[in-house]
Protein backbone atom coordinates (compact mmCIF):
# COMPACT_ATOMS: atom_id res chain seq x y z
CA UNK A 1 0.00 0.00 0.00
CA UNK A 2 0.97 3.40 -0.84
CA UNK A 3 -0.27 6.86 0.92
CA UNK A 4 -1.10 9.59 -1.56
CA UNK A 5 -1.81 13.72 -0.41
CA UNK A 6 -3.47 15.76 -2.61
CA UNK A 7 -3.80 19.35 -2.03
CA UNK A 8 -7.46 20.80 -4.07
CA UNK A 9 -8.34 23.94 -4.94
CA UNK A 10 -11.41 25.57 -5.09
CA UNK A 11 -13.50 23.03 -3.61
CA UNK A 12 -16.89 22.96 -1.48
CA UNK A 13 -15.84 21.38 1.76
CA UNK A 14 -19.18 20.58 2.54
CA UNK A 15 -19.99 18.51 -0.31
CA UNK A 16 -16.35 17.07 -0.15
CA UNK A 17 -16.67 15.75 3.02
CA UNK A 18 -20.03 14.29 2.34
CA UNK A 19 -19.55 12.46 -1.08
CA UNK A 20 -15.90 11.91 -1.39
CA UNK A 21 -15.57 9.25 0.82
CA UNK A 22 -18.02 6.58 -1.07
CA UNK A 23 -15.84 7.38 -4.20
CA UNK A 24 -13.04 6.94 -2.96
CA UNK A 25 -14.01 3.41 -1.45
CA UNK A 26 -15.44 1.90 -4.12
CA UNK A 27 -12.12 3.16 -6.63
CA UNK A 28 -9.76 1.26 -3.87
CA UNK A 29 -8.81 3.68 -1.78
CA UNK A 30 -8.81 3.33 1.81
CA UNK A 31 -7.73 5.26 5.35
CA UNK A 32 -9.40 8.58 4.42
CA UNK A 33 -8.86 11.59 5.77
CA UNK A 34 -9.92 15.10 4.86
CA UNK A 35 -8.82 18.40 5.62
CA UNK A 36 -10.39 21.34 4.68
CA UNK A 37 -10.73 25.14 5.52
CA UNK A 38 -13.70 25.94 6.90
CA UNK A 39 -15.50 28.67 9.19
CA UNK A 40 -13.94 26.55 12.38
CA UNK A 41 -10.92 28.16 11.80
CA UNK A 42 -11.59 30.98 10.37
CA UNK A 43 -10.20 32.78 13.58
CA UNK A 44 -6.29 31.35 12.16
CA UNK A 45 -5.29 33.47 9.89
CA UNK A 46 -2.26 34.58 12.12
CA UNK A 47 -1.39 30.93 11.17
CA UNK A 48 -1.14 30.94 7.78
CA UNK A 49 2.36 31.16 5.48
CA UNK A 50 2.31 31.07 1.87
CA UNK A 51 5.14 31.21 -0.37
CA UNK A 52 2.87 31.47 -3.54
CA UNK A 53 -0.68 32.58 -3.29
CA UNK A 54 -3.46 31.23 -3.52
CA UNK A 55 -3.15 28.51 -1.37
CA UNK A 56 -5.10 24.95 -1.58
CA UNK A 57 -8.50 24.92 0.56
CA UNK A 58 -8.55 21.12 0.85
CA UNK A 59 -6.06 18.08 1.98
CA UNK A 60 -7.19 14.92 0.92
CA UNK A 61 -5.21 11.80 2.21
CA UNK A 62 -5.62 8.20 1.21
CA UNK A 63 -3.88 4.67 1.09
CA UNK A 64 -3.50 3.17 -2.72
CA UNK A 65 -2.48 -0.33 -3.66
CA UNK A 66 -0.49 1.55 -6.00
CA UNK A 67 0.16 4.79 -6.82
CA UNK A 68 1.17 4.28 -10.80
CA UNK A 69 -1.06 6.11 -12.87
CA UNK A 70 -2.42 2.80 -14.15
CA UNK A 71 -4.23 2.27 -10.66
CA UNK A 72 -4.82 5.98 -9.91
CA UNK A 73 -6.16 7.52 -12.64
CA UNK A 74 -10.03 6.93 -11.48
CA UNK A 75 -9.07 7.99 -7.87
CA UNK A 76 -7.47 11.03 -9.99
CA UNK A 77 -10.41 11.97 -12.27
CA UNK A 78 -12.91 11.50 -8.89
CA UNK A 79 -10.75 14.47 -6.60
CA UNK A 80 -10.85 16.50 -10.00
CA UNK A 81 -14.94 16.52 -9.94
CA UNK A 82 -15.07 18.09 -6.71
CA UNK A 83 -11.89 21.19 -7.22
CA UNK A 84 -10.58 23.67 -10.05
CA UNK A 85 -7.34 21.96 -10.02
CA UNK A 86 -5.28 19.58 -7.67
CA UNK A 87 -1.36 18.37 -7.14
CA UNK A 88 -0.58 15.42 -5.66
CA UNK A 89 2.57 13.54 -4.12
CA UNK A 90 3.45 10.38 -2.56
CA UNK A 91 4.53 10.23 0.75
CA UNK A 92 5.81 7.65 3.53
CA UNK A 93 3.77 8.55 6.79
CA UNK A 94 5.46 8.27 10.26
CA UNK A 95 2.88 8.92 13.54
CA UNK A 96 5.19 11.06 15.95
CA UNK A 97 2.07 11.51 18.41
CA UNK A 98 -0.87 9.60 17.68
CA UNK A 99 -4.18 11.26 18.39
CA UNK A 100 -4.86 9.27 21.87
CA UNK A 101 -6.17 12.56 23.88
CA UNK A 102 -9.26 13.34 21.21
CA UNK A 103 -9.92 10.12 19.24
CA UNK A 104 -11.24 10.44 16.04
CA UNK A 105 -14.72 9.43 15.18
CA UNK A 106 -15.99 8.70 11.64
CA UNK A 107 -16.98 11.59 9.71
CA UNK A 108 -17.09 13.87 12.25
CA UNK A 109 -14.97 16.73 12.69
CA UNK A 110 -11.72 15.64 15.07
CA UNK A 111 -11.35 18.17 17.90
CA UNK A 112 -9.41 21.13 17.86
CA UNK A 113 -7.92 21.99 14.62
CA UNK A 114 -5.15 20.06 12.38
CA UNK A 115 -2.27 22.32 11.18
CA UNK A 116 -1.04 21.60 7.66
CA UNK A 117 2.85 22.28 6.62
CA UNK A 118 4.35 22.11 3.13
CA UNK A 119 8.36 21.80 3.00
CA UNK A 120 10.52 22.82 1.24
CA UNK A 121 14.24 21.79 0.62
CA UNK A 122 16.22 25.41 1.38
CA UNK A 123 18.65 26.21 -1.68
CA UNK A 124 21.67 26.06 0.25
CA UNK A 125 21.02 22.60 2.36
CA UNK A 126 21.56 19.10 0.94
CA UNK A 127 18.67 16.81 1.23
CA UNK A 128 20.58 14.09 3.50
CA UNK A 129 21.28 17.13 5.94
CA UNK A 130 17.87 18.84 5.65
CA UNK A 131 16.58 14.86 6.46
CA UNK A 132 18.60 14.52 9.67
CA UNK A 133 17.34 18.22 11.04
CA UNK A 134 13.84 17.74 10.60
CA UNK A 135 13.84 14.02 11.40
CA UNK A 136 16.33 13.52 14.15
CA UNK A 137 16.60 16.82 15.87
CA UNK A 138 13.18 19.21 15.22
CA UNK A 139 10.75 16.24 16.11
CA UNK A 140 11.61 16.13 19.49
CA UNK A 141 11.64 20.04 19.99
CA UNK A 142 7.95 19.69 18.18
CA UNK A 143 6.96 17.62 20.70
CA UNK A 144 8.34 19.49 23.63
CA UNK A 145 7.62 22.52 22.85
CA UNK A 146 3.85 22.86 21.29
CA UNK A 147 0.00 21.39 22.62
CA UNK A 148 0.05 19.01 19.41
CA UNK A 149 -2.05 16.20 20.33
CA UNK A 150 -1.47 14.52 16.94
CA UNK A 151 1.73 14.90 14.90
CA UNK A 152 2.43 13.09 11.67
CA UNK A 153 5.46 13.81 9.45
CA UNK A 154 4.86 12.61 5.72
CA UNK A 155 8.05 12.23 3.70
CA UNK A 156 7.51 13.54 0.45
CA UNK A 157 8.77 10.32 -1.98
CA UNK A 158 7.71 12.03 -5.51
CA UNK A 159 5.16 14.37 -6.95
CA UNK A 160 1.97 12.45 -8.76
CA UNK A 161 1.32 15.66 -10.84
CA UNK A 162 2.53 17.70 -13.50
CA UNK A 163 4.03 20.96 -12.09
CA UNK A 164 3.20 20.07 -8.32
CA UNK A 165 5.21 22.14 -5.81
CA UNK A 166 8.78 20.92 -4.83
CA UNK A 167 7.62 19.50 -1.51
CA UNK A 168 9.92 17.42 0.80
CA UNK A 169 7.80 17.15 3.38
CA UNK A 170 4.32 17.25 4.23
CA UNK A 171 3.58 17.71 8.06
CA UNK A 172 0.04 17.82 10.07
CA UNK A 173 -0.29 18.58 14.08
CA UNK A 174 -3.53 18.88 15.54
CA UNK A 175 -3.60 21.45 18.44
CA UNK A 176 -6.34 22.87 20.93
CA UNK A 177 -9.30 25.09 19.07
CA UNK A 178 -7.90 27.86 21.56
CA UNK A 179 -3.84 27.76 20.30
CA UNK A 180 -5.77 29.02 16.87
CA UNK A 181 -5.79 32.97 18.32
CA UNK A 182 -3.58 32.26 21.66
CA UNK A 183 -0.11 31.42 21.02
CA UNK A 184 0.82 30.62 24.99
CA UNK A 185 -1.83 27.45 24.06
CA UNK A 186 0.06 26.96 21.19
CA UNK A 187 3.50 26.42 22.84
CA UNK A 188 1.57 24.58 25.87
CA UNK A 189 2.40 27.31 28.44
CA UNK A 190 -0.78 28.80 29.53
CA UNK A 191 -0.46 31.67 32.07
CA UNK A 192 3.70 31.65 32.01
CA UNK A 193 5.42 33.69 30.32
CA UNK A 194 8.73 32.52 31.04
CA UNK A 195 7.47 29.10 29.77
CA UNK A 196 6.65 30.84 26.72
CA UNK A 197 9.26 32.87 25.59
CA UNK A 198 11.71 29.82 26.18
CA UNK A 199 9.31 27.44 23.82
CA UNK A 200 8.72 29.82 21.60
CA UNK A 201 12.87 30.51 21.45
CA UNK A 202 13.53 26.86 20.96
CA UNK A 203 10.81 26.54 18.13
CA UNK A 204 12.10 29.26 15.89
CA UNK A 205 15.93 28.62 16.42
CA UNK A 206 15.50 24.60 15.27
CA UNK A 207 12.96 26.06 12.23
CA UNK A 208 15.51 28.20 11.18
CA UNK A 209 18.28 25.04 10.96
CA UNK A 210 15.68 23.80 8.25
CA UNK A 211 13.46 26.35 6.91
CA UNK A 212 14.33 28.98 4.77
CA UNK A 213 11.67 31.97 4.93
CA UNK A 214 9.33 32.41 2.77
CA UNK A 215 9.38 28.79 1.22
CA UNK A 216 7.16 26.89 2.96
CA UNK A 217 2.77 27.40 3.09
CA UNK A 218 0.78 26.38 6.15
CA UNK A 219 -2.29 27.18 7.37
CA UNK A 220 -5.07 25.67 9.79
CA UNK A 221 -7.53 22.80 8.69
CA UNK A 222 -10.70 20.97 10.03
CA UNK A 223 -10.10 17.29 10.52
CA UNK A 224 -12.03 14.58 8.97
CA UNK A 225 -11.43 11.20 9.41
CA UNK A 226 -13.37 8.07 7.14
Amino acid sequence: MEKLVYALWDTDAEKLCQQLPGSIDRNGGSVLRINVQDDRIADGSGLIQSRSEPLPNAVVQLWLPSSNIIFRKEVDSVINEHCSKFHAWLVAESTIIPNEKHPAETGQRTNGFAQMAFLTLPSKMDWKDWRAVWRDYHTQVAIDTQSNFEYIQNLVIEPLTEDASPYVAIVEECFPIEALTDPFVFFDAVGDQQKFEKNLGIMMDSCGRFIAPGTIDVFPTSQFNY
